[in-house]
């Protein structure tokens, strides 16, 4: 059974019809990169996900159950194992970089909880080379680190998955690389499932067992990232040629 289906799924918002009947599925264990071009609604189905939008039609499924039905009381413990990294970060500003990490862990907890919860906060944290800036908060750090800390704090709540939007939007190549790589190891060494919306041709190489294109609000292509790059469908053509620099990148890489 996939951790993670869209069957049939709509969503408009006034006349702009931003998903036309997607069907998607991810497995357990896998990363999907979803990758089109601004507005074609990528950010949009990682909130039908989640539920922090209802689509107007069709299902959507998370470990199986249908999350279009339920009701917001009943969705919070279930969406609690899919954590979300915002493009910006959305970190709180008042809390340092170590408190955001553990906020997902310390809201509530009793002592002992909150020793255990701390022992492993400070992991993360040295797993992604953030120990140096723990102490600083959000607006004395760097993007880059923003982007980390965000990663960190979705670890810190032991998802069965994650969501980014655009990880590496904003940093330079070569954070863009180590934030590639880390959402790689993730699923390497911890199993997690990711889904991954990109414009990032170099991001999605590195991370994506498969690549979904979304066209026009529908699912254009579905498959291996090689297939996406070696593919002639006319908008997929398109897509490539608007970043020459990136394809530049693949064909060195190739």
């Amino acid at each position: 059974m996939p951790l993670i289906e869209l069957e049939n799924v709509n969503k408009s918002f006034g006349s702009n019809h931003v998903l036309r009947g997607i069907n998607l599925s991810v497995e357990q264990g896998e990363t999907l990169a979803i990758l089109g071009r601004s507005g074609t609604g990528k950010s949009v189905s990682l909130l039908v996900i989640t539920g922090l939008l209802k689509p107007d039609s069709g299902r959507v499924l998370l470990q199986g159950r249908d999350i279009t039905r339920m009701r917001e009381r009943d969705l919070i413990p279930l969406r609690r194992q899919f954590s979300y990294v915002f493009q910006s970060g959305a970190l709180f500003d008042s809390l340092t970089i170590f408190d955001n990490v553990a906020f997902p862990l310390l809201e509530g907890a009793g002592e002992l909880e909150r020793e255990e919860a701390e022992e492993k906060v400070a992991h993360i944290i040295d797993r992604l080379d953030l120990a140096e800036v723990a102490k600083l908060r959000p607006n004395e750090i760097s993007v880059g680190m923003k982007k980390r800390v965000a990663i960190a704090r979705a670890m810190a709540a032991s998802p069965c998955a994650i969501l980014y939007d655009e990880p590496t939007t904003g940093v330079d190549p070569m954070t863009g690389k180590m934030i590639s790589r880390i959402i790689r190891e993730l699923q390497e060494e911890l199993g997690v499932t990711s889904i991954v919306v990109t414009h990032d041709l170099k991001c999605a190489r590195t991370v994506a067992n498969r690549v979904a294109f979304l066209h026009e609000g529908r699912i254009y292509f579905h498959d291996t990232f090689d297939r996406f790059i070696g593919s002639d469908l006319e908008e997929l053509v398109k897509f490539r040629r608007s970043m020459p620099s990136m394809m530049a990148y693949i064909g060195m890489q190739a």
